[in-house]
């Protein structure tokens, strides 16, 4: 299914069991998120919403596609506004759920995203913060179908939620899980990524919904666990050669994973990666300014943003 060619905003479903639907935006660069949608029972469910009031006005369209029903419970993965500013366009109808660290970290970033892509046609976007949050775990009811909300640990912000379906084998990972792009643990924690992916790999998926990119399946967990093994060892050999991040990027220049989407994003995990090494806690705020302008460096100038 393609959105309209007035609307210039491409889109594509797809079913991956009765009532559970990937909405995938190509190609899956910097805030063109995935999104999720479960139908059935008394109502239905969204998983994340998009970037810009266009984008997510597209994805409410499709919704009422899908279901008659409109959406009762719309989760956050993470606080990334590529994944929350559109919120608000269902807000009359929906409980917003995350976890209590997500909903902390959308507090204190507002809107923030927007400044980094001012060319951006952002639309009227305005903060929506969850209503509902969570510690650990958490059950859904009344969607007619089991759907577990599930907090493992810091990965790509310390406020991550996975949604598992398990009678579907069906996983809608947020950005914990990247295809075809780069993986992104600036904010969060390379280490923890990779003990959080081991979890995940242990409930068995056969549908992955990445945050950004093609559907997959467990193939795509490990791809992830490879590129950031690759990024943690190349932080141990630049730390020891006395390198900062944004030299040691420019000389691997992306090295086995230069084909990936947005490679510039190296520097911002080998800076993650430099502080763990150097005994920084897992998800310990970094200056993202100062590493954003670094990605910037290594792109040559400000990386493009589709949205």
């Amino acid at each position: 299914m393609e959105a309209t060619p007035h609307t210039l905003i491409a889109y594509r479903i797809e079913q991956l069991a009765e009532g559970v639907y990937a909405y995938l935006q190509p190609d899956g660069g910097w805030c063109l998120n995935n999104a999720g949608i479960v139908t059935g029972g008394e109502g239905t469910l969204l998983v994340d919403t998009a970037a810009t009031e266009a984008r997510a006005l597209m994805l409410r369209e499709t919704v009422r596609t899908l279901s008659a029903r409109p959406v009762g419970t719309l989760v956050n993965t993470h606080s990334h506004g590529d994944h929350t500013f559109g919120n608000h366009l269902f807000a009359e109808s929906a409980t917003v759920v995350a976890h209590e660290r997500a909903a902390a970290e959308m507090a204190e970033y507002g809107l923030a995203l927007k400044n980094l892509w001012p060319q951006v046609r952002w639309g009227r976007i305005e903060p929506a913060l969850p209503d509902v949050t969570y510690r650990d775990r958490m059950s859904l009811p009344g969607l007619g179908l089991r759907v577990e909300l599930l907090h493992l640990g810091p990965g790509h912000t310390a406020g991550d939620t996975v949604v598992w379906l398990p009678d579907q084998r069906v996983l809608f990972t947020g950005d914990l899980v990247f295809s075809g792009a780069t993986p992104f643990v600036l904010m969060g924690s390379l280490s923890g990524s990779l003990r959080v992916i081991d979890r995940l790999r242990a409930l068995e998926p056969l549908h992955v919904v990445p945050g950004h990119g093609p559907l997959g399946g467990p193939e795509l967990l490990d791809a992830n666990a490879d590129y950031l093994g690759w990024v943690d060892a190349l932080a141990c050999t630049g730390i020891a050669e006395g390198l900062t991040p944004l030299d040691l990027a420019r000389t691997a220049d992306g090295g086995p994973y230069a084909q990936l989407l947005d490679s510039e994003r190296l520097v911002g995990n080998l800076i993650r990666a430099y502080a763990e090494r150097r005994g920084a806690q897992s998800a310990a705020p970094l200056d993202v300014q100062a590493a954003f302008a670094d990605m910037v460096a290594l792109h040559g100038g400000l990386p493009h943003c589709a949205a």
